[in-house]
């Protein structure tokens, strides 16, 4: 990623209209700056928010009430309303800390090639309508997080902690990653507690092995905006791990693959699930071998596979519910 000056910012930010997705084709001129201060077209942290929450929620779960969940549509609603107020609240929560997120980095964004573009910096959403548009956000969040029990609510208050606090971490440690871990993977916690009212060891565990798998995915992330993080003073892995980067990334996802097989085991799952932890390690090896830190395109694509490992531990716990 090359640095540039105010002239090619500006340049960059006068081109704005010809970067076209489907945000322009769907939705009218007025909302699609606010649709991109939620980052509607770029769901990857969306899902990387929302899977932890999936897990948590069926890891918390037995055979017996998976199969006496569908006799009834009020027992099946047990289970379909909080998948999907699950993905609602993930899709607003992110948006929230994506624009709060802008809001506190709008002088760094400016600088930066990557996110000169953003609505903040580029001038088409000013910093009073990002404010009313965050609270707007917030309160969709707190009527979805009323739904859930007493445990699941104050979960969901705590977490507000971690989401102000993230963004501000990359201005006084070369470690945001650890802190963006412990926001994202908050749903792990809140899933459990959301259908068994309750946190229980293999929920902890599950949240830790978000946390170093986080710590993985972000650090190719990073490795992106490397030379303009250092020009403009933002700290990250990608900066303090420099040319070791890989060998940390290495510990991070083994580290990631033995939290959550100890997860899988301590909810007792049968062996499908271990099986896809099996599959997720050799998922992220492969991610360590090929990418190119020094390729900010590849290292977006390194990151975006994530989104795999997902889908792959989800199918194993719920297969895994089966062989208990």
């Amino acid at each position: 990623m090359t640095h540039t000056d105010g002239q090619g910012l500006a340049g960059r930010v006068a081109s704005a209209s010809d970067i076209r997705t489907w945000l322009d084709r769907f939705l009218p001129p007025a909302a699609r700056p606010y649709a991109r201060l939620m980052r509607l077209d770029r769901p990857i942290g969306t899902w990387l928010l929302l899977f932890p929450c999936w897990w948590g929620m069926f890891l918390s779960l037995d055979r017996g009430l998976l199969a006496l969940a569908w006799q009834t549509p009020a027992q099946a609603w047990s289970i379909v309303g909080p998948v999907i107020l699950f993905a609602v609240g993930a899709l607003v929560m992110r948006g929230a800390g994506c624009t709060y997120n802008d809001i506190v980095d709008r002088d760094f964004d400016a600088k930066v090639a990557r996110t000169a573009l953003r609505p903040i910096p580029s001038g088409q959403v000013s910093v009073r309508r990002a404010v009313l548009f965050l609270a707007a956000q917030l309160l969709v969040g707190l009527l979805i997080l009323l739904t859930f029990n007493r445990l699941t609510i104050l979960l969901g208050i705590l977490s507000l902690g971690l989401v102000f606090t993230y963004p501000l971490m990359k201005r006084v440690t070369y470690w945001p990653q650890a802190f963006l871990g412990l926001t994202f993977n908050w749903g792990a916690l809140m899933g459990w507690s959301a259908m068994s009212g309750s946190l229980g060891l293999p929920a902890l565990t599950l949240y830790a092995g978000g946390i170093v798998w986080t710590l993985h995915y972000d650090t190719i992330y990073a490795h992106q905006d490397k030379e303009d993080d250092a020009l403009v003073g933002v700290k990250s892995t990608a900066l303090r791990l420099g040319t070791d980067s890989k060998a940390w990334l290495a510990g991070f996802s083994a580290a990631a693959a033995v939290l959550f097989e100890f997860a899988m085991a301590h909810a007792q799952l049968g062996w499908p699930a271990l099986l896809a932890v099996a599959v997720i390690a050799l998922h992220l090896t492969w991610q360590i071998i090929t990418v190119d830190l020094g390729d900010p395109a590849d290292c977006l694509a390194k990151f975006h596979s994530n989104r795999w490992i997902g889908w792959i531990l989800l199918a194993g716990i719920l297969a895994g519910q089966s062989f208990r």
